[in-house]
Parts: structure tokens; C-alpha cells; sequence
């Protein structure tokens, strides 16, 4: 019976050990695989920031990067075509386009694969990125050096787990020796159900009452964390809780945000950020003095408050974080409109005053009269059309409107437009047209009738004599699609993201000659956040323009 208790306790040990080692050699391998990973995707970052604020070429950058990298660096261009690799010459590699990892990042803006490599003969990792030139970065790495590393741990782990193989067998030997059978059939959890000596019961007594108490503790303990994870998970304010020992004890789902490198394993405030203003903030309320700082994170502004908490003779930390983005660029926003309106409402009024004062002066000649009455006239329709478009604009802006949601047909609001916009497009020269079918979707006819006129406005201004202006209404599966495409003057790449922006103006002075205030695009722009719609816009200079707006 000894012989067969000590082969059983031996070969489960064995069996133990053996999954305990494999399994830790397994995460220890994946955790340096995902490492790896993570630390080529950072490189990649870096270079993708440098290569946009660098003077040099791409491939001068990237050659005098990949003599520091242990990596492989290849740039592609959108077509496939390899312009650099900083380990074989551009020339004799072939077209990459259809690499899962670079036909990825040109689709989704990164991509990442791993494969036998045909260059290097080993098993390698690449991780793409695509770049704002539109070319795409590609970093490679072989998974020889992770194993190297590996292979280094497995000796130890080897040499470890023969000594724990000998320990146990000793154990072994010994537990068959000294425990007997009655013992090992007693419940740790219930111990009071089976008492094989008197002796015992006093400590079998002591285990179940201990075991109840614990029970009753881990319970209290589950529903005080429970409560708690449920209120901070719930803030949409950042916290982050550290001990006296600087260790992070709790943190929410709004800090992890904020901290995008945020890793379960993370322990240490110093591992969360790296960042001067955070360090010193936390720093100071370890040292028992609260603090604020506003800080920029990943293209986002955060006021940080610190506040220090006295634990026995130590200080530990509370740190809070509020996302003020939205309230700085509203501010911003606010006063770069305040002095476009003062300055755009100045123009005109300049211009009406001068030409009045030189009539009542008597300074202008009597045929000269009617021209100055035609600028006043022109200069007060601009400066009404002006003041009618920032009332619109507000009201958008705060919700302000007296019409309500309702059904609406999108190809009748678009043919009333068509029908108002014609004789403008018959005197330009442009050739305005509507197909389609009807549409009906729930919105405000009034701010869709001005989005579209707005659009098509444009289409007609900024075309030329011959030109065409196409508007098309469409059902397309459960979305209607509103699209607006011209043949026109087009807009350069350099001002695509900023014509919706108010009072911008690509050509300002044919923007007045033709009658715009800077607002139009403005408009559309809220008008289809106001019902939750979405714009997209392709232009290209030469070529005309093309504005979608799809209603879901």
C-alpha cells in the first residue's frame, strides 16, 4: 500500500511539475512574442512621427534609421513597389502589394503578419503602417533572437525543475511514511464531517469555524468591490487609486482610456507615464501636496488633479482625470468666431459707409452716383446674407428650432432646390440636373432644404461655363444617399479637411465675387450632425467636386 501511495503522490507531482513548467515556459514565450510585437509597432510609431516632421527624404531618414535598428525597415508605396529596405536593395524585390500585412495597412491604416520569409529563410514578423504620404512603412523581425532569449530561461527552468522532481520524490517518501489513510480522507472545507481521532477535533472545530468566518469576510469583500467597481466604472472621470508604496491599487475604465498603455501587469505609477508634468504632479502628493495639471495625451487635453491621503506615517495618492477637449476647442471655436464675424461684418460695412459718405459729400460726380448706389445695394444684400447665415448657424448650434422632426421626402426637398437654383445655373452656364427616386427619411425640412441649396450652390459658383452640376437621391439598402458631384473648379488636397470650418474660404476673393459668406459648407456640416448623418467629401483640383451625405 506505501509502495503504491508513494508511486501515485510521485507521478502526480511529476505530471504537476511537468504542466506547471510547460505552461510557464508557454506564457513566457508569448508574453516575449507579444513584446516583441508591441516594441516593432512602437518603432513603427516613432518613425512614422519623425519621418513627418523630418527635412530629409523617406529613404534618407529610413537609411540612417536602419543602421541603429536591429530591424528590417521597408518602405512601399501604394502601388506595391518597394522603395527602400534596409537589408537588401530596393531593386531586386518584388512587388508587395499583395503581402496580407501591406494590402491590411492600406485598407485599415495597419496590418501585421507572420511567415517563412523568402529573403531571410527564417519565421518573421512584419507589422505595417500605413503613412500620410499614403506610402506604408513596414518593420520586420525574426523570432530567432526571442528564442535565443528563450532557450536561455529553458536551462534554468530545466535545472529548477530537476531539483523540484528530486524534492518531491524525498516529499513523496516521506508523506507515505508518516500520513496515515484516516487523515487524508478529512474535507479541509468540511472538516466536521469526517473526525477519524478524537485528538483531532478540537483543531477539525477551530478549521470550520475559521472556514465560515473567511467565507462571511470573502463575501463582505465581494460586495464591497463589487459596489465599488460598479460606481468608479460608471465615472466618466478618470481615478486612479496608489498606495503608500506608489503601487496603482485601483484604476477605472475612463483611466485606462487615458492611459492607452495601460497593461493588467502595470503596478507602478512610473509605468503608466513617463511624462514630466504627470511624474512631478504625483510625486508632490506622495510628498503630502495636492496638485492640478492640464495635460495633453494622445490628441486629447486632461485636467489631472492629485490628491495626497495619509496612510500611518507614509502618503498614498489619488489621482483624477477630467477629458476638457471638447470644452478648450469650444472656446477656441467661440473666439476664433467672434473676430471672423467682426471682421466679415467690417468689410462690407466699411465699404457701405465710404461709398455713402462720398455721396453726401458731394465728392462723387452725378453718373458716378448710380455705381456707388449699386455697391451700397450689393455690400448691404452681402452683409444681410451674411447676418443670416450666423443666425442660421447659431441656432444650430444651440438646438434653437421651431421646426420639429417629421417625415420628409429628401427628392422633393432636392427638386424644390433644382427648380430655385436654375436660373443662377441657366445665367453660369452650368447644366444643373436631378435623378433619382423618392426618399423619405425623419428630419427638418427647413435645415435639409438649406443644406442641400447650400451644396448645390457651390456646385453652380465654383463650376465653369459648360460645366455640370449632378444631384442624385437614392435608396441604398436601408440608408438614403444624398450626392452632389460637379465638374468644376475642384478644391486642393491641402484645404479639403478645412472648407467646412466657418468663414474658410479656399479662394477668398472669388468667394466674395460670387456671393459667399464662408458659412454655406459651415451649415451642411451641422446640419447633418443634427441628424446624425454622415458627409464625405472626394475633390480634386481641375476635376470637380463630389459631396455625399448618408441618412441612416
Amino acid at each position: 500500500m506505501k509502495k503504491r501511495i508513494f508511486l501515485s503522490i510521485s507521478i502526480l507531482s511529476l505530471l504537476l511539475l511537468l504542466v506547471t513548467a510547460a505552461a510557464l515556459l508557454l506564457s513566457m514565450y508569448n508574453e516575449f512574442i507579444d513584446e516583441r510585437k508591441s516594441e516593432i509597432a512602437t518603432e513603427a510609431e516613432y518613425i512614422k512621427y519623425a519621418l513627418a516632421i523630418s527635412e530629409d527624404s523617406d529613404e534618407e531618414y529610413l537609411l540612417e534609421a536602419g543602421r541603429t535598428s536591429r530591424n528590417r525597415l521597408t518602405l512601399i508605396s501604394d502601388d506595391g513597389t518597394v522603395l527602400f529596405d534596409s537589408f537588401e536593395p530596393a531593386g531586386t524585390l518584388e512587388n508587395h502589394l499583395s503581402r496580407p500585412e501591406v494590402s491590411q495597412a492600406l485598407k485599415t491604416g495597419t496590418g501585421s503578419a507572420t511567415r517563412d520569409s523568402d529573403t531571410l529563410g527564417e519565421k518573421t514578423y512584419y507589422y505595417a503602417l500605413l503613412l500620410d504620404d499614403g506610402y506604408v512603412l513596414r518593420v520586420a523581425a525574426t523570432m530567432h533572437s526571442i528564442g535565443g532569449v528563450l532557450s536561455d530561461i529553458r536551462i534554468t527552468i530545466a535545472a529548477v525543475l530537476i531539483l523540484m522532481v528530486a524534492a518531491s520524490l524525498l516529499a513523496a517518501g516521506a508523506i507515505t511514511r508518516r500520513v496515515v489513510a484516516p487523515i487524508n480522507k478529512i474535507n479541509p472545507e468540511k472538516p466536521l464531517e469526517y473526525v477519524p481521532y478524537d485528538e483531532l477535533s478540537p483543531l477539525l472545530m477551530s478549521m470550520d469555524g475559521m472556514n465560515r468566518r473567511i467565507e462571511a469576510q470573502m463575501e463582505e469583500l465581494r460586495q464591497e468591490r463589487d459596489e465599488f467597481d460598479r460606481i468608479t466604472s460608471a465615472m466618466s472621470d478618470a481615478l486612479v487609486i496608489f498606495g503608500s508604496d506608489k503601487r496603482v491599487l485601483t484604476i477605472n475604465k475612463s483611466a485606462r482610456r487615458m492611459f492607452m498603455n495601460f497593461r493588467p501587469s502595470i503596478r507602478n505609477h512610473l509605468e503608466l507615464s513617463r511624462d514630466e508634468g504627470y511624474l512631478e504632479l504625483v510625486e508632490d502628493a506622495f510628498e503630502g501636496k495636492n496638485g492640478e495639471l492640464r495635460w495633453e495625451k494622445n490628441g486629447r487635453i486632461y485636467r489631472l488633479t492629485a490628491t495626497c491621503v495619509v496612510d500611518s506615517d507614509k502618503y498614498a495618492a489619488v489621482l483624477m482625470g477630467r477629458d476638457i477637449t471638447d470644452k478648450e476647442l469650444s472656446e477656441q471655436m467661440r473666439r476664433d468666431f467672434s473676430a471672423n464675424v467682426s471682421h466679415e461684418l467690417k468689410t462690407p460695412l466699411t465699404t457701405v459707409m465710404g461709398c455713402a459718405e462720398i455721396i453726401r459729400d458731394g465728392v462723387a460726380k452725378p453718373q458716378d452716383i448710380a455705381g456707388f448706389a449699386d455697391k451700397i445695394h450689393s455690400e448691404a444684400s452681402r452683409l444681410l446674407k451674411l447676418i443670416e447665415d450666423i443666425i442660421r448657424l447659431s441656432k444650430l448650434d444651440e438646438a434653437e428650432l421651431t421646426e420639429e422632426f417629421r417625415q420628409v421626402d429628401i427628392y422633393k426637398i432636392a427638386s424644390d432646390v433644382v427648380k430655385e437654383l436654375s436660373q443662377k445655373a441657366e445665367k453660369a452656364g452650368v447644366s444643373l440636373r436631378l435623378e433619382g427616386e423618392k426618399a423619405e427619411i425623419k428630419g427638418i425640412p427647413g435645415t435639409l432644404h438649406e443644406m442641400i441649396f447650400n451644396v448645390c450652390d457651390n456646385a453652380i459658383s465654383y463650376n465653369n461655363r459648360g460645366g455640370h452640376a449632378d444631384v442624385s437621391v437614392r435608396k441604398v439598402g436601408d440608408k438614403t444617399v444624398l450626392e452632389v458631384k460637379d465638374d468644376g473648379i475642384g478644391i486642393a488636397p491641402e484645404h479639403q479637411e478645412r472648407v467646412f470650418e466657418r468663414f474658410y474660404r479656399v479662394d477668398k476673393s472669388r468667394s466674395k465675387e460670387r456671393g459667399g459668406t464662408g458659412l454655406g459648407l459651415s451649415i451642411v456640416k451641422h446640419g447633418v450632425l443634427l441628424h446624425g448623418a454622415r458627409l464625405s467629401m472626394q475633390s480634386e483640383p481641375g476635376k470637380g467636386t463630389d459631396i455625399t451625405i448618408v441618412f441612416d
